[in-house]
């Protein structure tokens, strides 16, 4: 995956989006988990401003986010998230900084960018609609450097019962110098790291098992 963008990861002192691939509370969760998992990684506090008192500490702890790590800011409206946002953004002295959103325009999106190089702290705008009118927003230009969709996919059967991780299906939608692409991916573990799946990881190479062109 970090293969796929432009300087082999995702860029600090940015900001970029995550949305759930569909409708829903488990596709919604997908998003804040793969959120977490890329915050646990960053080093340092992490600040996750929300106006919907809604987010399960634990379930962020399993996805290498323990709660002595984030500090959580409750605001009163949307308006109020998109200042704390912006305002720890430009504090360089955090791992990153999460903002949980419905809209988010152009011009709002460039002073947050804005705040992220200024303080060189990632940001990620986590996409969740209170209508579904809301969602057509998350297609229209934004200044995030890159923008994703998380999908959970339906859990299989395994044996025993209980060990098979989550799979999400990760669609890396626009990034900026770089191309799309999709990922069939686990869900992060505790140290917040993604996944490949067995049959994925297994399989022989795509080298191997395609035939030789004759020479000439």
């Amino acid at each position: 995956m970090d293969a796929r963008l432009p300087g082999g990861g995702l860029a600090l002192g940015a900001v970029h989006e995550v949305a759930g691939g569909a409708d829903g509370a488990v596709h919604g969760a997908a998003a804040a988990l793969f959120t977490a998992g890329i915050a646990a990684r960053s080093g340092g506090p992490v600040l996750w401003c929300l106006a919907r008192q809604d987010v399960f500490a634990p379930a962020l702890a399993q996805a290498g986010l323990p709660p002595d790590r984030v500090i959580f800011v409750e605001a009163r409206n949307e308006d109020d998230v998109l200042a704390c946002f912006e305002e720890g953004l430009r504090h360089n002295g955090l791992g990153a900084v999460v903002a949980e959103l419905s809209r988010l325009s152009l011009t709002r999106s460039r002073r947050l960018q804005l705040a992220a190089e200024t303080g060189g702290t990632i940001g990620i705008a986590i996409r969740r609609w209170r209508r579904q009118a809301d969602a057509v927003d998350f297609g229209q230009a934004t200044a995030a450097a890159t923008r994703w969709r998380v999908t959970a996919r339906p859990q299989r059967v395994s044996s025993p019962p209980g060990l098979e991780r989550t799979r999400w299906h990760v669609e890396l939608i626009r990034c900026r110098g770089g191309a799309s692409a999709d990922f069939e991916v686990e869900a992060c573990d505790e140290q917040g790291r993604l996944n490949l799946p067995a049959n994925l990881a297994n399989r022989p190479s795509e080298q191997t098992t395609r035939p030789r062109r004759a020479a000439g």
